[in-house]
């Protein structure tokens, strides 16, 4: 049976060119059938397919010494077959508590930021896990329970990025058949027999019932659906990148057009030559952009959005993330409405440096607004200069400042720096080219030193203030909301 699981594994890693030769394979293995099968596999096939296997386990101090006995098992395992192992313990309960998430979710989330620093720091190149056919088989359903599109039906991909999911092509009775054929014990996770989590519920009420009174292959079936809905879903793509150009100005993004705070126009008389379905995908599109992340935007969202452009000059509607989309002549722009300014007093707030201080005023809407500015130690220049900038994280050229910092609203007299030259742009002329209104403009939260403006957060920087290769001190200033 090993043979005919490590063929059809085989196979299946070549069809979707997961691994290389020479890859350094991080493969996470938590001692039940699947992820040792997983290992077991992969142990096979290393020396034809010439890769390395580490492997990651995690703890989750969710099950006490159930989940040491699990651990000591994956050791025993990986000192039996030579392969290198690394073990981490992490508080899922609390990250849940902190994270506002189900115990489920929060080790999704620990799991992954784990096999992703293991893949970092042991030069790793791939990152394996363990889903199966019946995973997706629970994914896509799940995503259909919950009202999915055309995304939610492509399940778990064998292959994202980094991340190769080599055993998705087999069901789980053939991993436990494997081992059990091959004399090779696995741990069962007493919780997995439970009905606590939605995907425990589908995988012990409704595929069983699928299986027995609909058709056998329900899991093979929904697999080749999930396989057909990535083929279509990555045209999709496709076209709406090509609709991106075509019909999509990036009106204000310094921070490379991935962060929340850029603002968008989208032409209307292009984006009605699109296909409804590249129309639709173009707003989702639009509206996460602006935002910041996809999460919690809806079909309502995108259709609310598509009804815009028949509305008159000068209507607008709220979405999620407080983005605001207004119809304009000729088409509609989308912008995120910033809130950071609001209670900052006019004349400012002075911020230690380093050290934290609390918005005044922001207390009063229940989320404070925290400043906190750090020197960065023994921080490389090179790495420094490609730091990836965020809307509300910078790291400035602590060595430009001249006065203090302050965090404050705008002043007579303002400017910034444009670009390398020294070119400098008064504050209001900004303001007018980028069409912020009066009110937004009044309230706006700036980080200035004297009357040079160092940040706008979520929109721009002053470019005096970048790191260069003649920086020696460079200050981290971070806003969070409480």
């Amino acid at each position: 049976m090993m043979n005919n699981v490590e063929r059809k594994v085989e196979a299946f890693i070549r069809e979707h060119g997961m691994i290389e030769r020479d890859d350094v394979v991080i493969a996470g293995v938590s001692g039940g059938a699947d992820s040792v099968c997983l290992l077991f596999v992969l142990c096979t096939l290393k020396e034809k397919m010439g890769f390395q296997i580490h492997v990651c386990h995690v703890n989750h101090g969710l099950r006490g010494a159930a989940a040491d006995a699990d651990e000591a098992y994956v050791k025993y395992l990986c000192e039996k077959m030579s392969v290198p192992c690394r073990f981490f313990h992490e508080d899922v309960e609390s990250f849940a508590k902190k994270w506002k998430q189900s115990p489920e979710e929060a080790g999704r989330t620990v799991r992954r930021n784990t096999f992703e620093a293991m893949c970092r720091e042991n030069g790793g190149t791939k990152i394996a896990t363990a889903h199966h056919q019946g995973d997706n088989a629970e994914t896509v359903i799940w995503n259909m329970a919950r009202g999915t599109g055309l995304k939610g039906l492509c399940g778990i991909r064998p292959v994202e990025g980094i991340w190769i999911r080599p055993i998705l092509t087999l069901t789980r009775d053939e991993t436990e058949r494997c081992l059990q054929e091959n004399g090779v014990l696995w741990c069962e996770d007493a919780t997995n027999a439970e009905d606590d989590y939605t995907r425990n519920r589908i995988r012990h009420n409704i595929l069983p019932v699928l299986e027995d009174q609909v058709n056998r292959g329900v899991s093979r079936h929904l697999e080749e659906l999930s396989r057909q809905a990535e083929e279509v879903w990555d045209y999709l793509e496709q076209g709406t990148d090509r609709a991106w150009e075509r019909c999509v100005r990036v009106r204000n993004s310094h921070d490379g057009g991935n962060e929340a705070g850029c603002s968008l126009y989208v032409d209307e008389d292009a984006f009605r030559e699109e296909m409804p379905a590249v129309q639709k995908q173009l707003l989702r599109r639009c509206i996460s952009r602006v935002r910041g992340k996809e999460k919690d935007i809806g079909a309502v969202h995108v259709i609310m959005l598509a009804e815009l452009f028949a509305k008159q000059t000068g209507r607008s509607i709220d979405l999620p993330g407080n983005v605001k989309a207004k119809k304009m002549y000729g088409g509609v722009s989308l912008s995120r409405e910033e809130k950071c300014g609001s209670g900052v007093p006019a004349e400012g707030v002075l911020l230690p440096v380093p050290g934290t201080v609390i918005l005044p005023g922001t207390e009063k809407s229940g989320k404070r607004r925290r400043i906190t500015c750090r020197f960065l130690e023994d921080t490389d220049l090179k790495q420094a200069e490609e730091f990836p900038q965020k809307s509300y994280t910078k790291w400035i050229d602590y060595d430009i400042i001249k006065h203090s910092l302050s965090a404050r609203t705008r002043r007579s007299g303002d400017y910034f720096t444009i670009d390398e030259r020294g070119s400098r742009q008064k504050l209001k002329s900004f303001f007018i080219n980028e069409k912020i209104s009066q009110e937004e403009r009044n309230k706006m939260l700036l980080i200035a030193d004297g009357e040079h403006i160092v940040w706008i957060p979520g929109r721009r920087m002053s470019r005096a203030y970048h790191i260069s290769g003649t920086t020696k001190k460079i200050l981290e200033i971070n806003i969070t909301e409480e």
